[in-house]
């Protein structure tokens, strides 16, 4: 079992990593592309409602990307991040195949996946989530304390 410091910090990194491409790729869809460029490309790729599911990408991508460097709601942004990245497998990567070269899905699988896995795991104890939520820390620790003391028997 990893030590719960270890734990927690490989949870801080990954929320960072994550949250700043999916903040930079908020940020583009608005500033660089803009709203209009980006409708009209979900619009080229036959997204449903292209104008709407530009403003739905692009503030996803860039509010739940603060919200996972910050570690607050992440179960929520984790999960709206990967609804995210499934929308573009299924209507920009799928059939392309892996590589990004090609137009794959590598990037959007791997954003998707960890964004699902910080869903399930939570934000660690160096996020806002665990700051803001002491009534879940006794509960944490009593589950570690059962699987330590599971792993001895």
């Amino acid at each position: 079992m990893v030590p719960t410091a270890i734990r927690d910090a490989a949870l801080l990194l990954a929320r960072l990593g994550l949250g700043v491409v999916f903040v930079a790729h908020g940020w583009q869809k608005i500033a660089t592309n803009g709203i209009a460029g980006t409708a009209a490309f979900f619009e080229q790729v036959g997204a449903p409602l292209p104008t709407l599911s530009a403003w739905f990408a692009a503030l996803v991508e860039l509010v739940a990307g603060a919200a996972l460097i910050i570690g607050l709601a992440v179960p929520v942004a984790g999960l709206l991040l990967a609804l995210d990245m499934l929308g573009a497998y299924v209507f920009v990567h799928a059939g392309k195949g892996l590589f990004i070269d090609t137009g794959g899905a590598e990037l959007v699988m791997a954003l998707g996946a960890g964004s699902l896995a910080l869903a399930a795991a939570g934000s660690g104890r160096f996020g806002l989530d665990h700051l803001l939520a002491p009534r879940l820390r006794p509960r944490q620790r009593d589950r570690e304390r059962h699987r330590e003391h599971a792993g001895r028997s």
